[in-house]
């Protein structure tokens, strides 16, 4: 396969990666409102649900999780690459391929943790509406192996050696950098 298409496959599979991502973390966004808001209208009643709380804060948490998916997808993470940026573009593909592994091992163990605790966490339900803790904590693995295949996709184009947009050129800097 030649190198442009190469670099186009992987520009429309992070496209679409990035629109599948972004479509999850807006129904997330519309469900924590609409619950919010419901439960909002029912205490001003006076007749708050028992379960508002708990599933808003379960909301919340899923929003950030794949929310730093469609973050990592996007390079929207926050970061400080204006040092890395002033070095040389050899030395700077190595420290961010060095960055890249570093992030995915995270991520790798993240994950292999999230696995590793939802058997314990089998017989557990939420307090107040009858849902498994696997559900709610299924978010960690499920998360983990997004980040790790976005961060892949960027390890990808370092090790090929393509080099990145200059950091100074009309985008935001932040956004360019490793995490």
């Amino acid at each position: 396969m030649a190198a442009a298409d190469r670099d186009s496959a992987m520009q429309r599979f992070r496209a679409v990666y990035g629109l599948a991502l972004e479509w999850l973390v807006g129904a997330l966004m519309v469900i924590l409102f609409l619950e919010v808001t419901i439960g909002v209208l029912f205490r001003m009643t006076g007749h708050s649900l028992i379960w508002y709380d708990e599933f808003a804060s379960v909301l919340l948490a899923w929003l950030t999780f794949y929310g730093s998916a469609l973050a990592s997808v996007r390079r929207a993470h926050i970061g400080c690459p204006e040092l890395v940026n002033q070095a040389p573009w050899p030395l700077r593909r190595a420290i961010n391929i060095v960055a890249e592994v570093l992030v995915i091992l995270f991520f790798v163990v993240l994950g292999i943790t999230g696995v590793w605790i939802m058997p314990v966490l089998a017989g557990d339900m939420l307090v107040s509406v009858p849902v498994s803790m696997n559900v709610v904590q299924s978010v960690i693995p499920i998360s983990s192996l997004l980040i790790i295949v976005a961060e892949a996709t960027h390890l990808i184009d370092l090790i090929e050696g393509r080099k990145p947009p200059d950091a100074t050129s009309g985008g935001i800097a932040l956004a360019d950098g490793l995490h």
